[in-house]
């Protein structure tokens, strides 16, 4: 198991300036906290228009963290019961959901105002239910389903939050992704099929922050059934692409200009000469012993004047900070391997690995991946 991680991503505290600003933060965070806990400044600020707007806004965000376990479940029940694609076509009534739920009314009735007030439905005043706003993007993004779906064995983990944080031994989580404990001869079919639906959410995002090769050859490490191979070769068909990963026997790899090697991206020889080589939601999910070695063979297959192109969420995104830390670092923990990085640890171990060139591609989603990439030499995608 790593060391903790936190001090690689803070600034060295070697400047007198920076040490100045450190302590003078954490006095007036102090102070802050004083005054948040002090119950007669909650009875005077509420008396006061912004600062009661300001308290009522804490409050309700306090809340939400508080139940945000009921609101997934709410999700996860909608998901269940195929209520988004129910209402697909068009509203309809309680009774008629109700039949093709196969829930009784009372009870799917509590579901639908739950989910209203998610924006993942909408009533209509003719007695009737849609969808809405983000009921809408669940249908529309079969992949959110899928991974909604999986959670349920996240779920069972975090039960017991400070048990699971004991240590990282063996959970449900890492029972779905066998090489989460570097098992290489689990079932894989379960975990290649849900990247290969989730991956749909985000290959045009990372193709839209490159700009492909006009020829050459595309190595996708640890591909799966070959989903993101086949979205660069849809975008440019000009190009060969391989996918190189784990293929259990019984997988039906689907029958495309896709050529597919069987093998262990940490044990086994990498396809060699690649234009470009791909990560996509790879490193998140390996500690930092096996990142490093993995990246240096890489380094070594990749053409002399090839990329790697890495992809996947990262801690510390402005705007998305919770997604990284909170959501992959829980997530990554109860699954027994890997933690979400900075671009800037990234980097790191890219130049550690002998890469030069590192750059970040501006992605349109960075709440979902953001892409870099590197070059052997001084060549660009």
């Amino acid at each position: 198991m790593d060391a903790p991680i936190l001090e690689s991503r803070l600034p060295p505290q070697s400047s007198g300036w920076r040490q100045w600003k450190t302590q003078l933060l954490q006095r007036l965070h102090q102070w802050r906290n004083k005054l948040l806990m002090s119950p007669e400044f909650h009875r005077r600020i509420v008396h006061i228009p912004f600062g009661a707007a300001i308290a009522r806004r804490r409050a309700t965000e306090l809340h939400n963290i508080t139940a945000g376990f009921v609101y997934s479940q709410t999700l996860s029940a909608c998901v269940s019961l195929r209520l988004f694609h129910h209402l697909r076509s068009g509203p309809l009534a309680l009774s008629t959901l109700s039949g093709l739920c196969q829930l009784p009314c009372a009870g799917l009735e509590r579901l639908l105002l739950a989910a209203r007030s998610l924006r993942l439905v909408a009533y209509y005043d003719d007695g009737r239910w849609g969808l809405g706003e983000l009921g809408a993007a669940m249908e529309a993004n079969p992949g959110i389903a899928a991974m909604v779906e999986h959670h349920q064995h996240l779920y069972r983990d975090l039960i017991d939050p400070v048990a699971l944080l004991q240590s990282r031994g063996p959970t449900h989580l890492s029972a779905y992704w066998p090489y989460a404990r570097q098992q290489t001869d689990g079932d894989t079919q379960a975990y290649s099929q849900l990247m290969s639906v989730s991956q749909q959410l985000i290959a045009d995002t990372i193709l839209n922050a490159l700009t492909l090769p006009k020829s050459g050859h595309w190595l996708d490490v640890a591909g799966g059934e070959g989903a993101f191979a086949q979205a660069v070769l849809t975008r440019n068909p000009a190009l060969t692409a391989t996918v190189f990963d784990l293929i259990p026997e019984s997988a039906d790899v689907p029958n495309t200009q896709i050529h597919f090697v069987n093998g262990n991206m940490f044990t086994d020889p990498l396809p060699t000469n690649a234009t470009v080589i791909s990560l996509v939601r790879i490193l998140h999910d390996h500690d930092d012993d096996r990142v490093r070695a993995l990246l240096k063979r890489i380094h070594d297959a990749l053409d002399p004047n090839g990329t790697l192109v890495i992809a996947e969420p990262m801690a510390q995104t402005p705007g998305a900070e919770a997604i990284g830390d909170a959501y992959f670092g829980m997530y990554l923990w109860a699954m027994g391997s890997g933690r979400p990085r900075t671009a800037a640890e990234i980097a790191a171990f890219l130049e550690e690995a002998g890469f030069s060139s590192v750059t970040e591609q501006r992605s349109a989603m960075p709440c979902l991946v953001r892409v870099i990439t590197a070059s052997r030499s001084e060549s660009n995608v």
